[in-house]
């Protein structure tokens, strides 16, 4: 958070915002201002001193100089700093410019940076083809300021004149430098922005998947209890009527009818249980992982089939979402075995590697009925739930031939 903090402040002092120049820009303006006036007013009282050939030039200058601060302040104020500014305020840009000018010809480093932060204006306002005109004209100026002095030679006016160009191309050089780098910052600032808008519609749509799949879940078993229990108690409702029924005519019959109605019973109970340890949570008694899958596993053992439960492997660091998966698979698995393939025996197979878990759970039952394993709304279930941490299911078993249930889940 600090680190992020003095970010921002940095940008603050070296980049364009809000059509206001960078910090560091008026900082450095007046500065060159205060030092200015400090050199002007040392430099008037000596100029007298000169030689006469080149005095009149100096002082001519140096007064335009000081009478051009005052102005130079006061348009600096007024600048504009973005482009496609109205022709008013590029007017006060090009008002600026001129001053800048007399205060370069005036001579003196300071003068010379208050030239630099008008290149950048320049360029801001009037566009790169302004900015190379400005530093031509203040370059060729210089040049004239040389040859007017008697006591300067040709070549160093020349020179002069050639270092303010450079200097000029130099400080756009610097200019376009921060412009691309703050515009950089602002698209790295707007994906970002787009990314947490992105990951909160993301995050949106799982939880609404989440409650679909929830719903879905819901359906199901609503529909699979109703097909299950509402069967059995039907069945032991009718049983129940005839026997009162023939609780007097035929006493033998209505007994029967009870016993049958009891053997049901015990079948609903069992069919309920199963329907309440699919129901049970992951963390089943504190036991997680190869424990709760082997748990889970032997609660489904019966009289007639038994279960049998291999891990080979060492379980892996995974989130609990992929925990879930797994535990969601063998319940699956072992629930339609019971139900569906009257099988004697289930083998659930946990295979762990640093990569994968690859659970499998097996039977040698009655197999299933072609395009069963393709429309089955708990089998459809498992593929989402799959889908989602990037796994894979796989099933296989024709008629009369078993049926084995696989699924990868990817660390």
């Amino acid at each position: 958070m600090r680190q992020a903090r003095s970010i921002r402040d940095l940008a603050g002092w070296v980049g364009f915002s809000a059509g206001r120049p960078p910090l560091v820009f008026g900082l450095f303006f007046w500065i060159s201002v205060a030092v200015s006036a400090a050199v002007f007013a040392g430099a008037l009282p000596v100029v007298g001193d000169l030689p006469p050939d080149s005095r009149l030039l100096h002082q001519v200058l140096l007064y335009a100089g000081t009478a051009a601060l005052l102005p130079g302040a006061v348009l600096w104020t007024l600048l504009p700093w973005r482009p496609g500014a109205p022709l008013a305020r590029r007017a006060v840009t090009v008002a600026f410019l001129a001053v800048t000018l007399l205060l370069m010809s005036a001579g003196g480093a300071a003068a010379l940076l208050i030239v630099g932060l008008a290149v950048a204006n320049a360029l801001v306002v009037l566009g790169l083809r302004g900015a190379l005109g400005y530093a031509v004209v203040a370059a060729l100026l210089n040049v004239v300021v040389g040859l007017l002095n008697p006591r300067q030679s040709v070549l160093a006016a020349v020179a002069n004149g050639t270092v303010m160009l450079l200097l000029c191309l130099v400080l756009l050089v610097a200019v376009v430098a921060m412009f691309d780098s703050q515009r950089r910052a602002e698209e790295t600032r707007r994906l970002l922005a787009d990314l947490e808008r992105a990951h909160a519609e993301l995050g949106r749509h799982a939880a609404r998947s989440r409650e679909l799949a929830v719903a879905e879940e819901r359906a199901r078993m609503a529909r699979d209890m109703h097909d299950s229990v509402g069967h059995y108690l039907t069945v032991i409702n009718v049983g129940l009527e005839n026997a009162r029924r023939y609780r007097t005519v035929r006493p033998e019959a209505a007994w029967d009818e009870v016993s049958q109605a009891q053997d049901l019973t015990r079948e609903a109970l069992t069919d309920t249980r199963r329907w309440v340890r699919a129901l049970k949570p992951l963390r089943m008694d504190g036991l997680t992982g190869p424990a709760a899958l082997r748990a889970l596993t032997e609660s489904f053992g019966s009289g007639d089939t038994g279960v049998a439960f291999t891990v080979t492997g060492t379980w892996p660091d995974v989130d609990e979402n992929r925990a879930l998966v797994c535990y969601r698979v063998v319940q699956e698995g072992l629930t339609n075995a019971l139900r569906h393939s009257r099988a004697r025996h289930i083998e659930v197979a946990l295979d762990c590697t640093a990569e994968r878990l690859e659970v499998t759970v097996s039977d040698d039952g009655a197999g299933a009925e072609p395009g069963a394993t393709e429309h089955g709304f708990g089998l459809h279930g498992l593929r989402e739930r799959l889908r989602d941490v990037g796994g894979e299911l796989d099933v296989a078993g024709a008629r009369g031939e078993g049926f084995t249930l696989k699924a990868t889940v990817p660390v």
